[in-house]
């Protein structure tokens, strides 16, 4: 079926084309149209039509070779659906391609080569869109008399090789020559964007919300999970009512939160919070990252504008953004100083302190700085003695392409900081002055904090991994208090929780940015505790007493009746050919 579909400017004529091929599966949509770099009003109209294409349409852009159209409507296949979307566009492109605009006749040739491809297409369903300019004043110039001219020529042979001509007033589409053309789908107007009430952060801490230093050393004596009420979480879920086999690999994630709630029937955490660190870097660590990026992502978190505040929402969490001390170039000189360290430290102890207070029950460790990435891939490096070539993920800028030359400089700025404190101590005071950071150190007093109170937290990410490690020489303990949903394949990450022994339960690959996918898991996680501890135990039934019987003969009459009762047990045997 050949249709032709006619229709003056913003008549509705391509969405009218467009329902008509509606429900038809793949479709081959044929754009005529030239993009232009100086005409922003064109290309706006361009971008318009393209993003109402449904996505598994083929687009075939034929703007700058008009000659094209014929061949392609010749070759067509039975099977095929074809939108041509419009004439007026292919000729146009036949007069720019070295045509005389003050000729009508030139497009003759084109026009009757188009009409006669139209005539022998073989396609199941091809729609043209033309526009028709006749019914407005005469063009007041030569080469607008021209186009009119020629396109009210192409029309009607085009129309003469169609089965049907349809023109579009105000969207509404009337079959000409008293004929009744196929009725176009309705147009479905497009979605509005999906608006959640995102959870944002309000204010900004820092420092200076701390209050006065609090001291830490190592051998800190921390709490511990309770292990008993983790090992019967786990064994409880053998005993539900189950209609499949069970949890899987969330399984581990109900026995933590028996052990860190102290109940075999854990609870969905009600009350979680997202902690956002942001802490800048200067020199090599930071190549390839701006601070005004992180400035944009700390200031979406506040607005509740971002990927954060949208998964917090979704979560239930709170969130409160955190500016943590900017750290120096750590390939030339410590990244902080001693009391800037302890100023981090004792922020991120209370922060995790105040939340307890506040009735949270699960602490999301999220960073957004400059270089947090490398100072991370800095720390797991000298404590577990990898090479920083293999932490240190590929970069990729703000545009979305990869920058192997930031790569290489941060690698090496990881390299010369690794060299110039090479004689130094290993203390967690140390490392978090040398080479980690504010926001290494806000995290990693924020983990101190959670175990003390008793309080999980979810990591994902290089900064928070890396503040768990630290953390791990302060108080041996705290490892216990992390959950991991997944390391998107991040090999600071990967090395750092095989350290730690924080096994993700999830293996998705995902890498939607730190804290990102802890909130994106969250969801889950209270999905199988909801699971673990609203399904009703299993009841065993009672089975009647074999008198007489010892348990042997009890156990081996269970055997042959279970065997009796299996399909096989009365299959006959067939003798194999290599028996026969």
């Amino acid at each position: 079926m050949r249709l032709l579909v006619l229709g003056g400017i913003r008549s509705g004529k391509s969405e009218a084309a467009e329902a008509l091929v509606a429900g038809a599966g793949v479709v081959r949509y044929v754009a005529t149209a030239q993009e232009s770099t100086s005409d922003g009003g064109w290309t706006a109209r361009i971008a318009a039509h393209q993003a109402r294409r449904p996505s598994d349409w083929r687009t075939e852009e034929i703007g700058g070779a008009p000659e094209r159209l014929a061949q392609l409507l010749t070759e067509a296949k039975p099977e095929e659906t074809i939108l041509v979307d419009d004439l007026g566009g292919w000729l146009s492109a036949v007069y720019d391609n070295g045509g005389d605009w003050s000729d009508p006749s030139y497009a003759d040739g084109p026009i009757g080569a188009l009409a006669d491809a139209v005539r022998s297409c073989a396609a199941a369903r091809l729609v043209l869109v033309s526009p028709e300019v006749g019914l407005g004043v005469l063009p007041a110039t030569a080469s607008g008399r021209t186009f009119a001219d020629a396109n009210g020529l192409l029309n009607q042979r085009v129309a003469a090789a169609c089965d049907f001509v349809g023109l579009v007033v105000a969207g509404q589409i009337s079959w000409l020559g008293g004929g009744e053309g196929p009725r176009p789908a309705p147009v479905v107007p497009m979605a509005e964007p999906f608006v959640f009430e995102a959870a944002g952060a309000g204010t900004v801490l820092s420092t200076a919300d701390g209050g006065d230093a609090l001291s830490f050393s190592p051998g800190m004596e921390l709490p511990l999970p309770d292990e008993s009420t983790a090992h019967e979480a786990g064994e409880r879920l053998l005993t539900l009512r189950l209609n499949g086999a069970g949890l899987g690999g969330l399984t581990p994630v109900v026995r933590f939160a028996g052990g860190v709630q102290g109940r075999p029937d854990p609870r969905p955490f009600q009350r979680p919070r997202v902690l956002v660190l942001r802490g800048d870097r200067t020199g090599g660590f930071a190549a390839g990252d701006t601070a005004e990026a992180a400035d944009r992502r700390l200031q979406e978190v506040v607005e509740g504008t971002g990927t954060i505040a949208m998964l917090a929402a979704t979560a239930g969490a709170s969130v409160q953004a955190i500016d943590c001390p900017d750290a120096g170039p750590a390939e030339v000189h410590d990244s902080l100083d001693d009391s800037s360290v302890d100023a981090a430290l004792t922020l991120g102890w209370r922060l995790a302190d105040a939340a307890a207070n506040e009735g949270v029950d699960m602490l999301v460790l999220a960073a957004c700085g400059a270089g947090s990435d490398a100072a991370a891939a800095a720390v797991v490096a000298v404590l577990t003695g990898a090479e920083p070539a293999a932490l240190l993920g590929r970069v990729v800028d703000s545009s979305g392409f990869v920058d192997d030359a930031a790569w290489i400089r941060k690698v090496a700025a990881v390299r010369d900081a690794r060299h110039r404190i090479r004689a130094r101590s290993r203390a967690p005071h140390v490392m978090l002055s040398m080479l980690g950071g504010g926001d290494i150190a806000v995290a990693t007093g924020a983990i101190l904090g959670a175990a003390s109170r008793r309080l999980p937290v979810m990591v994902d990410g290089p900064v928070a991994i890396a503040g768990a490690l630290v953390a791990r020489d302060y108080g041996a303990q705290t490892r216990h208090w992390l959950l991991m949903p997944d390391h998107g394949e991040n090999p600071t990450v990967k090395l750092a929780a095989d350290v730690l022994g924080a096994v993700p339960f999830l293996q998705m690959g995902l890498a939607l940015g730190e804290g990102a996918t802890a909130l994106t898991a969250l969801p889950l996680v209270n999905t199988a505790l909801t699971i673990a501890a609203a399904t009703p135990i299993r009841v065993a039934e009672p089975t009647p007493a074999a008198d007489g019987l010892s348990e042997q003969e009890r156990i081996e009459a269970e055997i042959q009746r279970v065997v009796a009762d299996s399909p096989t047990a009365e299959m006959p045997y067939v003798k194999p050919s290599w028996e026969a």
